[in-house]
């Protein structure tokens, strides 16, 4: 499997738990020791049981986002992903680090996101 490959399917699966809100789906990206850094300044979440608590304690509603992505760089270690994400009343530019393991788990991931302007 390609380093584009790996980061695709992980994106894939993580837009599905995205969509889901499933905690099997959302703890099997991570690795059981993970770092999900989820915004600037803030403290990582660590820990694949940690990683899923908190997601599940700021979830979207199921269906009501749109996320459109394009890797800015995909390599062995790390990769850059650019996304939008699109809600009923806003909209978001995602800048997104991942670091996978062997095995296509994430291992640390960095998820920045600002709201765009007003249209």
């Amino acid at each position: 499997m390609t380093d584009l490959e790996a980061v695709t399917g992980w994106v894939s699966g993580y837009v599905r738990a995205w969509a889901s809100n499933d905690p099997t789906e959302i703890g099997d990206l991570f690795a059981l020791d993970a770092a999900y850094y989820p915004a600037p300044f803030d403290e990582p979440w660590r820990g694949r049981e940690t990683i899923v608590r908190r997601w599940l304690a700021r979830k979207d509603r199921p269906g009501t986002t749109t996320f459109t992505w394009h890797p800015v760089t995909v390599g062995p270690d790390l990769s850059v992903v650019q996304g939008v994400t699109t809600y009923p009343k806003w909209t978001f530019s995602n800048l997104w680090l991942i670091r996978l393991d062997g095995v296509g788990q994430c291992r640390e991931f960095t998820e920045w996101w600002m709201r765009q302007p007003a249209r």
